[in-house]
């Protein structure tokens, strides 16, 4: 089975990996998945051996991410990425590109601190939520790669809403597509696609 084999193929990767679906949920995929590597040659090597399975041979990817993690210069003592710290999956992850502006980065740093301060106590209202921040800075075309997992929409939305009245969305340059995900094992999600 078709399914099986991928399965195989990623777990024997040697890399981490979560799958999910976006079945119905957008016109552009219908799953995506999330590589963690040390390299990204690793990731490479992966993807090129599941390209060679029979389901790899009908993938034509839509979207691909690179970024790396790294502490953030804005918390003194971050937690773990969910995924990198092998925190159990939510039910579902929204994952966007973010870029902010030019005028960001030429603010004080004591500022841009007292700005992100702000953001991060609206966030602190949302424990249910795991972040995921993950910087793409010269190696792709946006500031970073954002993933919240959560077990209910709704609370992501409302996190959203919220920090759209903090100072700092006056920076957002670009924080589009929203990629909404839901958590599916390989072999099932394989399965809902027919």
């Amino acid at each position: 089975e078709s399914a099986k084999e991928v399965e195989i193929v990623l777990k024997n990767s040697g890399i981490k990996f979560r799958t999910y679906s976006t079945l119905g949920l957008r016109d552009d995929a219908d799953f995506l998945f999330w590589f963690a590597a040390k390299t990204v040659e690793e990731i490479q090597s992966a993807i090129a051996k599941l390209y060679t399975t029979v389901f790899g041979k009908y993938i034509i990817p839509s979207r691909t991410y690179l970024s790396c993690t790294r502490p953030s210069i804005y918390v003194e003592k971050g937690k773990p990425l969910g995924f990198v710290s092998d925190a159990e999956m939510k039910k579902h992850v929204i994952v966007y590109p973010f870029t902010k502006t030019r005028e960001w980065y030429l603010l004080p740093k004591e500022e841009r601190q007292s700005i992100m301060d702000e953001h991060i106590e609206v966030s602190k209202k949302y424990p249910q939520i795991i972040l995921n921040t993950t910087y793409s800075f010269g190696i792709h075309d946006e500031d970073f790669m954002l993933a919240f997992e959560v077990d209910e929409i709704r609370d992501f939305q409302d996190l959203i809403m919220d920090l759209r009245e903090t100072r700092v969305s006056r920076y957002v340059k670009n924080d589009i597509p929203m990629i909404v995900c839901v958590k599916k094992d390989i072999v099932p999600l394989i399965g809902s696609m027919g």
